[in-house]
């Protein structure tokens, strides 16, 4: 059992109530990452549930999650032979922190797509950017391996592109071949592409949908982020994940507030 899978294992407590610890590794600054969040929640809907894969997911983030005890609450809206859609939340010191909507089906791990677009193109793993700290523990960043596209980056250096963009490379730090799990985190971990407009700090998610739509292979995933509008506080992102591959394997799209902060040259 891996590192991640531990912090995302989820413990049967009666009928649809699972018990969970949440762990403070996967923070980014004080709060908990939302994909984190999002893949404990899922493996209670999946145990819940007849079906394999969490193929649809509509999640609400309320509260901020903290370390430690939590609930996941599962009620069954409906069940068939082909996928079954669940009402599933969060719950921490009694408070609803995550709602969501979950539908589950079974993906076969062969299937061939009858059409599919192209992954967009970043450099090779080895020309790709890291996060560099003197710090001996940086929660989330520690969990996650990522090498960042050089041209999303600016923002790093006070040169933000203009574009509401950012492109990566995803793993685990440790040995594990990605699953649905791990593509919960992998939908909702690369920095807020609103950096690239000059807006830092914190960019809570409100709202985020996503689709599981096949079977990773074992490898890198390449996890591409890009906008539509930023106005007024708020700003939506839109993932697409690849596999090893060049396969299509996770779409997402959220909407978040603007961060505060502003850096010289933003």
């Amino acid at each position: 059992m891996t590192r991640f899978d531990d912090a995302t294992a989820v413990k049967r407590a009666g009928d649809g109530r699972y018990q969970v610890e949440l762990d403070a590794g996967y923070a980014i600054a004080e709060a908990l990452n939302g994909g984190y969040l999002m893949a404990a929640l899922l493996r209670a809907a999946v145990d819940a549930s007849p079906h394999d894969h969490p193929v649809a997911t509509s999640a609400n983030f309320l509260r901020v999650a903290r370390p430690g005890p939590a609930e996941v609450w599962v009620e069954s809206r409906k069940t068939g032979r082909t996928a079954a859609t669940s009402r599933v939340s969060l719950m921490q010191n009694g408070d609803p922190i995550v709602d969501a909507t979950v539908t589950t089906a079974t993906l076969a791990a062969a299937a061939e797509p009858v059409w599919s677009g192209q992954p967009p193109q970043l450099p090779s793993v080895d020309e790709c950017l890291t996060f560099d700290s003197d710090k001996e523990e940086r929660g989330f960043a520690d969990r996650v391996d990522m090498r960042f596209g050089p041209a999303t980056m600016g923002w790093l250096d006070g040169r933000p592109s203009g574009r509401l963009e950012q492109a990566a490379y995803f793993r685990l730090h440790e040995e594990q071949a990605p699953d649905a799990f791990v593509l919960a985190l992998a939908v909702d971990a690369l920095p807020p592409v609103v950096f690239n407009t000059g807006s830092y700090g914190w960019a809570p998610t409100v709202e985020l949908t996503w689709h599981m739509r096949a079977v990773p292979a074992p490898g890198w995933l390449s996890v591409h982020g890009s906008g539509r509008l930023v106005s007024d506080g708020w700003f939506d992102e839109e993932a697409e994940i690849w596999d090893s591959t060049g396969r299509l394997v996770a779409q997402s799209r959220q909407l978040a507030r603007v961060g505060r902060g502003r850096r010289e040259g933003g």
